[in-house]
């Protein structure tokens, strides 16, 4: 291998490397995001689950279930 051959796989392997570095930071970037979103969800999640725990049933009888009126 000469030296000229020698320099131009250096370059090679040193644009490779660049381009993976840019790929993780791209991907690290994304996840981090990714996880920012999970846990407002889980937040979200969380909340919307305590008001429904806080509901009362209801005493009005589903429609389905409600006798006509005498009048019929």
């Amino acid at each position: 291998m000469t030296i000229d051959e020698a320099v131009m796989a250096i370059e090679e392997l040193q644009t490779k490397v660049a381009f993976q570095e840019h790929t993780i930071d791209s991907l690290n970037e994304a996840l981090t995001e990714q996880q920012y979103q999970i846990e407002k969800l889980q937040v979200q999640l969380r909340h919307v689950m305590e008001k429904v725990k806080g509901f009362e049933p209801s005493n009005i009888a589903k429609l389905s279930e409600e006798m006509p009126p005498p009048h019929y």
